[in-house]
């Protein structure tokens, strides 16, 4: 299904960093045979690799919004919900490690879809994924402004703004390793953050901070915090209970993420078959553990009936205010940190504003290299930069200006709602695609031992990670559903994606007449694998 142009200019990942890969889309039914040639350059380093799913994922949620779970479900279910998603994104990253590694092309996983599924599955969810970054762009440019607000509201919202876009063109435009090297730095930032944030919740809840305090984890006790460590949500009693413990994990679904970020950049890496399996062992235990602990810190740092916690949920302030962390600083009267501490989530939330930037555009030249978005799409620099993805990328940003306006945040909102579970979708598809990935290689006789890569639990990783993802797409906002909670507007928009998506697949189906992929039939990309081994 995948033909190499061998050519002697094209040079192995395996001796050359910045080699251009050259690959020829061969469904010649979809493609009429068209040539299509990946000039994308293998120069991100391992270090830069390690640390790109921490630009994506760790930033306001995790930082600010944890404060939200928290009041609905308190300390205790917070943290299961935490530790039970951990595991899906670890089942999920299984599925993922295992084909990228064997197969590390450009934006690997929506092409995966596409020949190991469907050719209709790979278009859908190659642009509800694509939509998904997108449209998370100019959310972390507003997000920016918001923090910024922490210290000063003089700044005009717009020229902040137009600066942020053209600091994340530079970084995108000129070269990859531009832009790996910068998201290294500023993805070191966040993990200084993180594990700063531990150190000092350990050090206040034994007693070292200016109260003298040794609260330990007073707030998870029901004797200090009545109801705790369990919350009632939207009723009494084990009800309550149900939808406390409910809220937390589809929070915790909306969170916790990163491996498919990793994966994005295999067509970029330096020798992926070294670099890749290292990131993805490294990045997943990273995460689950910054998200476990994160949990942990938030339910011992503030009651979850806080008064001040509750109504920053219900108004939320600005910049940091409403962190957990920045309350417990300010109950134990520090003054300093909050500032440090807003200072490094605005560097949090530019590194995710440009790893957005990179993974649509990659996503968008995955898609053009199947045929699925205009060829112009696929077209590099001498650098290996996709010049019009970025461009499309750079048009997407400018949603940012809607801020100005009231009317144009309302949009904005409305596009977060109908998106938020896209990503969640687009995962449950990556599932399916490696059971047929598994599946084929079972049928064809090819045993695992040749997987340069190997994960335990397979093929159940496959199927626990696509029902988990896809039960949290349909009860996203299942409490529309509750009596009294029912509203037009959140149901079209929060479940609007489960019509688009079929929209997308069957209008291709039957546009192009594509069929489910014959398990006998799959090539696994023979040839293009030729050249990283």
């Amino acid at each position: 299904m995948q033909e190499i142009i061998h050519d002697e200019d094209v040079k192995s990942p395996k001796t050359s960093g910045s080699s251009v890969h050259s690959v020829v889309s061969s469904h010649s039914s979809i493609h009429d045979n068209s040539r299509l040639v990946d000039e994308t350059r293998r120069s991100l380093k391992s270090r830069h690799i390690s640390l790109l799913a921490i630009g994506g994922t760790i930033g306001t949620l995790l930082f600010v919004q944890i404060g939200t779970p928290l009041t609905q479900g308190g300390p205790a279910n917070l943290l299961i919900a935490f530790v039970l998603w951990c595991t899906v994104i670890l089942a999920f990253n299984n599925c993922l490690a295992e084909m990228v590694v064997y197969m590390p092309i450009s934006s690997p996983f929506i092409r995966f879809i596409d020949h190991f599924v469907d050719p209709a599955l790979g278009f859908c969810t190659g642009w509800i994924y694509f939509l998904t970054q997108a449209t998370a762009l100019p959310f972390e440019i507003v997000a920016f402004n918001i923090i910024l607000r922490y210290w000063t509201d003089k700044i005009p919202v717009a020229a902040m703004s137009a600066a942020l876009i053209v600091a994340y063109i530079f970084l995108n435009f000129v070269a990859v390793r531009f832009y790996g090297e910068s998201e290294f730095w500023l993805s070191m930032g966040k993990v200084i953050l993180m594990i700063g944030l531990i150190a000092f919740t350990f050090f206040v809840m034994v007693g070292v901070n200016p109260l003298h305090d040794k609260f330990g984890f007073r707030y998870w006790s029901s004797d200090s915090v009545p109801g705790a460590p369990f919350a009632e949500y939207l009723g009494t009693g084990p009800v309550g209970h149900f939808h406390g413990f409910a809220a937390c994990l589809i929070q915790a679904a909306l969170i916790i993420v990163g491996p498919d970020y990793v994966a994005i950049a295999a067509g970029e890496a330096e020798d992926p078959r070294k670099t890749m399996p290292r990131a993805f062992r490294t990045t997943v235990h990273r995460l689950a553990g910054f998200f476990i602990l994160g949990a942990i810190c938030v339910g011992t740092l503030v009651p979850y009936n806080d008064p001040d916690l509750v109504e920053s949920v219900i108004n939320p302030r600005p910049g940091v205010g409403a962190s957990p962390y920045v309350m417990g600083m300010a109950r134990l009267k520090i003054k300093v940190l909050p500032h440090i501490v807003n200072a490094l989530v605005l560097s949090s939330v530019f590194s995710a504003g440009n790893t957005y930037f990179y993974i649509g555009s990659r996503i968008l030249f995955g898609l053009a290299l199947e045929g699925k978005a205009p060829k112009l799409l696929a077209k590099c620099t001498k650098r290996g930069v996709p010049i019009y993805s970025v461009v499309v990328m750079v048009l997407f940003s400018l949603l940012a200006f809607m801020q100005v306006s009231e009317r144009g945040t309302l949009v904005l909102n409305w596009l977060l709602n109908l998106l938020s579970s896209a990503g969640i979708l687009a995962r449950a598809f990556i599932c399916l695609a490696y059971i047929r990935f598994h599946k084929a290689m079972k049928l064809q006789g090819i045993p695992r031992t040749e997987l340069p890569y190997r994960t335990y639990l397979q093929p159940f990783s496959a199927y626990y990670a696509c029902v988990a993802l896809l039960v949290i797409v349909f009860v996203y906002q299942y409490t529309l559903f509750l009596k009294g909670h029912w509203n037009t507007v959140t149901f079209i928009f929060s479940y609007g994606i489960l019509v688009i998506a079929p929209i997308l697949y069957f209008g291709y189906k039957w546009w192009h007449k594509t069929k489910i992929v014959p398990l006998e039939d799959i090539r696994f990309f023979d040839e293009e694998r030729k050249l990283v081994e």
